[in-house]
């Protein structure tokens, strides 16, 4: 499996080259009538790659981190015993878990000892 990945990986990255040499004519980049820019075709289209690249990344490190800070926070709470109905604060609606409308009751905590 790992050798189809690096041939295909190969094939791909071959093909994007020569797609790129062939494109090398210049291109002229307006900015609102303000400015001008000439460039190598292929430099603006790596450009504009790289830039969405790294703002996909941004936004993936950005709801990691969230995420994680959510999850320690989860991990405090369940360590300190705090009760279940405290998260309800922080936007979540009464009844929405499964099992928690009418007719389901709450089993009490058993000891960790058990």
């Amino acid at each position: 499996m790992q050798i189809a990945r690096w041939i295909v990986g190969s094939a791909v990255f071959l093909a994007l080259l020569f797609l790129s040499l062939q494109n090398a004519d210049p291109v002229t980049l307006r900015f609102f009538q303000l400015a001008s820019w000439q460039a190598p075709l292929v430099f603006v289209v790596f450009v504009a790659f790289a830039s969405g690249v790294a703002a996909g990344l941004l936004a993936g490190a950005l709801r990691a981190s969230r995420l994680k800070r959510q999850l320690n926070r989860l991990r405090r709470e369940h360590r300190s015993g705090a009760p279940r109905d405290a998260s309800l604060a922080a936007g979540a609606a009464p009844g929405a878990a499964p099992a928690s409308g009418p007719g389901f009751t709450r089993l009490p905590r058993m000891p960790d000892g058990l």
